[in-house]
């Protein structure tokens, strides 16, 4: 029972820390990657469609993006859906190629991202420490109804702050990351 708690414990950690990857991936640096157009959705044929289904996204220097959509006669679309979106990005179109130019980001752009990055990984905390909340709370409720001994139940919350202090140390090291890739100029 207390090996199912600490799994699924360790389970929602990892979820949150794979949520606050995307989250970063979404967070504009500059440069040119292709983790930031995840989130845009075109209009295939009447179907909201994730970008990469319709679309080659190919990295074409340190600041340009290259997509290339399967069909000819998606290109407007795949462009608009680009413009609709909230990254603040402007493509070209020359025939079937749309490029994007990731414009530099001004000091003050910078520290913007920086405080959404710091948000996220606020939010991947509260997430962890959620999951410990509920896993001392079935621990506690084992205890309460004597299917453990009160000390195998310190020992298992022991554990859970474990992986809860494991996890809380993963998004310090992958903000302080973010950080530093979002302040190189």
């Amino acid at each position: 029972m207390i090996e199912e708690i600490k799994q699924e414990t360790d389970s929602h950690n990892r979820k949150a820390l794979l949520a606050l990857g995307d989250a970063f991936n979404k967070i504009r640096t500059g440069r040119a990657n292709p983790a930031i157009l995840d989130g845009v959705m075109v209009d295939y044929y009447g179907n909201m469609t994730p970008i990469k289904q319709v679309a080659n996204i190919l990295i074409e220097d340190g600041r340009t993006l290259a997509i290339v959509p399967w069909e000819k006669n998606m290109v407007p679309q795949v462009e608009r859906a680009i413009m609709k979106s909230d990254l603040g990005l402007n493509p070209s179109t020359s025939g079937s190629n749309i490029r994007i130019a990731m414009p530099m980001l001004t000091e003050q752009t910078r520290k913007d991202m920086i405080k959404v990055a710091r948000n996220e990984a606020e939010k991947a905390r509260v997430s962890v420490r959620n999951g410990r909340r509920d896993a001392n709370a079935s621990i506690k409720d084992l205890v309460k109804e004597k299917e453990l001994s009160e000390d195998e139940g310190k020992r298992a919350e022991e554990d859970i702050q474990k992986l809860t202090d494991a996890a809380i140390a993963e998004i310090e090291r992958d903000l302080a990351e973010k950080d530093a890739e979002l302040m190189k100029v």
